[in-house]
């Protein structure tokens, strides 16, 4: 999520461009994203929900495995909500190389 995280953050005036900003959204607790937001000045809100009700009602909460264990946990994704509150992007399994020129590609479209 770092390096995400900074070209999110890199990027916020070609976001603002097009009228948008970044969210970051996770279940760790709000102490955890206070830290990573500080440690890496990032100039985007973080959200916590470690309750996941927002996590799993965008599908991103799921059953992960790492070595051979099976967890809970946040499957990466982006999504553009336009100003009536209507997701009109998704991008599952973000992918970081490249991931915020698409998000720019789609905002210009």
């Amino acid at each position: 999520m770092t390096r995400e995280a900074h070209e999110f953050r890199d990027a916020k005036k070609q976001l603002e461009k097009w009228g948008a900003a970044a969210v970051g959204m996770s279940g760790d607790a709000v102490g955890a994203l206070v830290k990573f937001r500080d440690k890496h000045d990032l100039n985007f809100p973080l959200v916590s929900d470690t309750e996941h009700k927002t996590l799993t009602a965008y599908g991103v909460w799921k059953q992960k495995s790492f070595l051979g264990k099976k967890f809970m946990g946040v499957e990466r994704a982006t999504c553009i909500i336009d100003p009536e509150g209507r997701v009109t992007h998704v991008f599952p399994q973000v992918k970081v190389n490249g991931h915020v020129a698409e998000v720019l590609a789609a905002l210009n479209s």
